[in-house]
């Protein structure tokens, strides 16, 4: 977990503004150390620039937004200064499969290659690492609900005897996704702390010691975030002895963000509340209470609340919520109902520590209802519920619904976390900026007038690739839309020999492209196999995607970003719309109307910059190194036929462009640029 060696000494971080451009220059020159360790090392001026602009920062403990275009090699460019001058360094990525790379290969690499004397850590949030007591219960009661479940604790059982990290990242012959991992890891309401037996053998606590002692530490986003509104991760203890806090995939800093300083309560908490309070009740106070009848009423509230919509999806905000509705009553009778049940637990909770563990999230879940509900409580007919600086809606998804409190900026409470002592802040992507303006970024941060940089890719786009945008396709609201984005790509599909990825701005158009396609493929008698997301895990679905050479994977949200598939495998990537938000996301809707009455156009300065910085990263999926070649294909006729297309298509990588359909099949069968 832990890579031991000697700090830097304070005296050797002391470093004055400008004085490293020729170390960096050195560092990363063609007889640099770099060159000399890192097999297929190419010295990059765009690489090299970007270094001095952090060095520099970290030279002035100042802040910096730094975009850089794929291929410039940004992690070796914020690795090496962070390394040698920056102090404790809390590197924070977007993915805890990017946290991995960096922890066990990138950071090793640099820290060999410059001979650095720094040690490392890596930290994930709880539900990473096995609970020596979870697990233990688990193994005793065998609470399994498949055959496969009893298999998986079995391996996990063994890996507990070897593992050093109690990292579940490394037990492989157990997916990532398995309920099993529910049963044996704890949450924040069910960790039992300084009281648990096994509490000296924590591999949490193991972590979060590690991650103090170390000079460089990496987490992820979520865990950033999850700290700051929690206090439950150990970065809290981290962020007071930092000096430098470097964010890599800078461009999920928003959405991350306003995820973890919002608030949401949710009828499956409570439900699997309701299933341990039994449990715990049953186990050590069965004289205490007729258990059964403290739960049923809940359990039956809770479910009522969400039957309150009748739709198996549903996002509203609180004044879309009809006052005819059952909504409000049933919200009344959950909470009635869920303080009798904490009555209970307040005079059995001194029979056993875990029953005193359901009381207290009994309680907090309570609160949280109470601030909710309290908070629409005469302001139903507030405009988008923005009541407090917070949006207030309900979302309600087949078998749960979930009260939302979410912040309209995370500005203000970002700023807050970054004032008082004096440190370094690096943001920085692929995609920050929309025509090399930062403002939309730099406003949802509260980052404004801080410095931002951007540096090009050194890909020869014009050479390597060619977007295309097909002519005659019906809007994009049209019911038949997906159908003509089918029969516009399955010529494209066909000329790239598969080698495709159509990614889709939701899961509907994906089920419907993959049933479209699989029905093609068969009738055409085309060879490539067609992987679709949710059939498999991400990870799976790459493999398999890279292996075959000339599959086809349909893919939403998740296959945007984050994803690298280098060489001929993937030489064509099919957006079939625009990626702007629902118009009917009540969050989206709140912070429009903010904008509005400013005087502000909501859709240029916060829809348009969004989709653009969103479609950027799609389109990043393309071209990964030098020897790529591709095309890009864009669906939407907005790009065309809307006066803010112009912005969006300038904004991406300078492809040479055509609405033709034979340029881009002569792309391929010339095996060279089209003219």
């Amino acid at each position: 977990m832990l890579t031991a060696d000697t700090s830097l000494s304070t005296a050797e971080n002391t470093i004055s503004p400008g004085s490293h451009d020729a170390d960096v220059d050195q560092l990363f020159g063609p007889s640099g150390p770099l060159g000399q360790a890192v097999g297929g090392f190419r010295p990059r001026h765009a690489q090299t620039e970007m270094a001095k602009a952090i060095a520099e920062a970290i030279a002035q403990q100042t802040t910096l937004i730094a975009e850089a275009g794929t291929g410039t090699g940004k992690t070796f460019a914020y690795l090496v200064p962070a390394l040698l001058w920056g102090g404790k360094v809390i590197v924070s990525t977007g993915t805890k499969n990017l946290q991995d790379q960096l922890f066990l290969r990138d950071i090793p690499t640099v820290r060999k290659a410059l001979s650095a004397p720094v040690s490392i850590a890596l930290l994930k949030g709880r539900a990473n690492y096995v609970c020596h007591f979870h697990l233990e219960r688990t193994l005793q009661n065998g609470r399994m609900t498949s055959r496969e479940d009893v298999g998986y604790l079995r391996e996990i059982s063994r890996f507990m005897k070897t593992t050093s990290s109690g990292d579940k990242a490394e037990l492989s012959k157990v997916p990532e996704t398995a309920l099993i991992w529910n049963l044996v890891t704890s949450t924040r309401d069910t960790c039992l702390g300084a009281e648990c037996q096994y509490y000296q053998d924590c591999f949490v606590m193991k972590a979060r010691k590690e991650a103090q002692q170390a000079d460089v530490v990496v987490v992820n986003h979520h865990l950033f975030f999850a700290d700051v509104a929690l206090k439950d991760t150990g970065v809290a203890e981290l962020l007071p002895s930092a000096n430098t806090i470097i964010f890599d995939e800078a461009h999920q800093l928003p959405e991350v963000a306003t995820l973890f300083f919002g608030d949401t309560v949710s009828t499956s908490q409570i439900l699997e509340l309701c299933r341990d309070v039994i449990a715990e009740g049953l186990s050590h106070a069965r004289d205490g209470a007729d258990w059964a009848q403290v739960i049923l009423p809940v359990e039956k509230a809770a479910r009522d609340l969400r039957l309150a919509f009748p739709q198996d999806v549903i996002r509203l905000s609180v004044n879309q919520i009809a006052p005819s509705s059952q909504f409000f009553p049933a919200l009344a009778t959950l909470q009635k109902e869920f303080d009798a049940m904490v009555a209970v637990l307040e005079k059995q909770a001194e029979r056993a520590e875990t029953i005193e563990q359901c009381r207290v999230r009994a309680i907090e879940i309570g609160m949280r209802m109470d601030a909710w509900s309290k908070k629409t409580a005469g302001n139903k007919e507030a405009a988008n519920a923005a009541i407090d600086d917070k949006v207030l809606w309900v979302e309600a998804f087949s078998s749960s619904l979930q009260l939302h409190q979410t912040p309209l900026s995370i500005a203000p409470i970002f700023n807050k976390q970054r004032e008082g002592v004096a440190r370094t802040w690096i943001f920085t992507s692929a995609t920050l900026a929309v025509k090399n303006d930062f403002h939309h970024y730099a406003a949802q941060m509260g980052l404004t007038d801080e410095p931002a940089q951007s540096w090009p890719s050194p890909f020869d786009y014009g050479e390597q690739g060619l977007l295309y945008v097909p002519q005659n396709l019906p809007q994009p609201n049209s019911p038949d839309y997906t159908d003509a984005v089918i029969d516009a790509a399955l010529p494209v599909i066909e000329a790239a020999g598969g080698r495709t990825f159509l990614l889709c701005t939701t899961i509907r158009a994906v089920n419907h492209a993959a049933e479209r396609l699989r029905k093609e493929f068969a009738e055409r008698n085309l060879p490539f196999p067609l992987m679709v997301q949710g059939e498999a895990g991400r990870t799976e679905l790459l493999d398999r995607f890279r292996a075959a050479g000339n599959a086809v994977l349909i893919g939403s949200q998740s296959f945007w970003e984050g994803v690298d598939v280098r060489g001929e495998a993937l030489s064509c990537v099919i957006i079939d719309k625009l990626p702007f938000s629902p118009p009917d996301d009540p969050v989206l809707a709140a912070r429009i109307e903010a904008l509005e009455k400013k005087g502000i156009n909501g859709f240029m300065h916060h829809q348009l910059p969004a989709a653009i910085i969103n479609l950027k990263q799609g389109a990043g999926r393309l071209i990964r190194d030098e020897t790529d070649r591709g095309v890009l294909m864009i669906c939407d006729p907005r790009l065309i036929s809307k006066g803010y297309g112009r912005r969006i298509w300038q904004s991406l990588p300078p492809f040479k462009r055509t609405r033709d359909a034979e340029v881009v099949v002569n792309f391929w069968k010339a095996g060279q640029p089209v003219d």
